[in-house]
């Protein structure tokens, strides 16, 4: 998916030369600078993350739940 987005001519300007000292495509510059966007707010970036918040966040509360080890006696 394509949006466009503005920037003024300094901000561009140190975005290029930064492409270029660290031999990135400005897409690059972009996607790392959205990831560390939603990572600084909390939001996975990706289902692997997601997943590894998930379970670190079980691990945490103790959400698991204990199996019962009493056992109803049989009728007879």
């Amino acid at each position: 998916m394509r949006k466009l987005i503005a920037f003024d001519e300094d901000t561009f300007d140190k975005l290029k030369q930064l492409g270029r000292d660290r031999m990135a495509t400005f897409q690059e510059l972009a996607d790392e600078a959205f990831a560390d966007l939603l990572k600084k707010h909390g939001i996975p970036i990706d289902l692997r993350d997601a997943l590894r918040r998930s379970a670190r966040l079980d691990g945490v509360t103790g959400k698991t739940t204990p199996r019962s080890k009493t056992r109803k006696a049989k009728a007879r």
